[in-house]
């Protein structure tokens, strides 16, 4: 798909890589970028030297009901765009249930619920639109210090290969987007070298244009994705490791 022109919607837009994805969205002729976050005054600096083509939107992604009255909001989307996440859990013996089902609502039920809500705007795009999912290499295998995140991810890489089924019959593509780590604030614990947002948000729509299913938008992460392709097994003894 070309994104000049075109309509979007990207979650956890206010900061990170959603925030990087908003900036590249413009960069490239996107008419209009509904741009979400739970406090869309946090947004109001884009959308004032936007001209008026970032649309900042109240989002929550555990409030389905408030995300359908804000969906209703919306025409019509070309590319939804689910950025955001949480990382807040972290060994699954050792670390807080409480975390591990923040995770999971956040990036499973989140996601899912960012994409029944704003189906029918994709919907009335026609054929030829498009669902992103920000996922992370470690959907791919379990990194055991970060095993309550990875298992988030991974169950929403996984509602991703579904979502590629139902709404491939009608016309519209679902890309997953595999980061290593992005030198964002919820990685900031990491100890790894990580990618500028800005660079990954290019690599991103980079993949969306060009009709890749699955997109890895670093170094690290097409490192990990050359292992993944031919011997998942090794993969996950790397992640093991570290």
């Amino acid at each position: 798909m070309k994104l000049s022109n075109s309509k979007i919607l990207v979650t956890g837009a206010n900061r990170g890589i959603g925030r990087a994805l908003v900036e590249e969205a413009l960069a490239r002729g996107v008419s209009t970028v509904y741009a979400g976050a739970r406090d869309p005054a946090s947004l109001a600096d884009l959308a004032a030297r936007s001209g008026g083509r970032v649309v900042p939107l109240a989002l929550d992604l555990l409030h389905p009901e408030a995300l359908a009255a804000t969906a209703a909001q919306v025409g019509s989307l070309d590319l939804v765009v689910n950025n955001a996440g949480l990382l807040s859990s972290a060994s699954l013996l050792a670390g807080s249930l409480e975390a591990l089902e923040r995770d999971m609502a956040t990036n499973f039920w989140g996601t899912l619920a960012v994409t029944r809500a704003f189906l029918p705007a994709l919907e009335r795009s026609g054929t030829g639109s498009a669902v992103a999912n920000v996922l992370t290499v470690v959907a791919l295998a379990s990194m055991p210090a970060l095993g309550g995140y990875s298992a988030s991810k991974a169950a929403a890489f996984s509602l991703t290969q579904a979502l590629r089924g139902e709404l491939g019959k009608k016309g519209i593509s679902v890309h997953a987007v595999f980061p290593g780590p992005v030198d964002t604030e919820m990685s900031k614990a990491i100890t790894l070298p990580k990618t500028a947002p800005a660079e990954v948000a290019r690599a991103i729509l980079d993949g969306i244009e060009a009709g890749e299913e699955d997109i890895f938008p670093d170094a690290m992460a097409r490192q990990v994705g050359l292992a993944w392709s031919g011997a998942p097994k090794s993969v996950e003894k790397m992640f093991a490791g570290m």
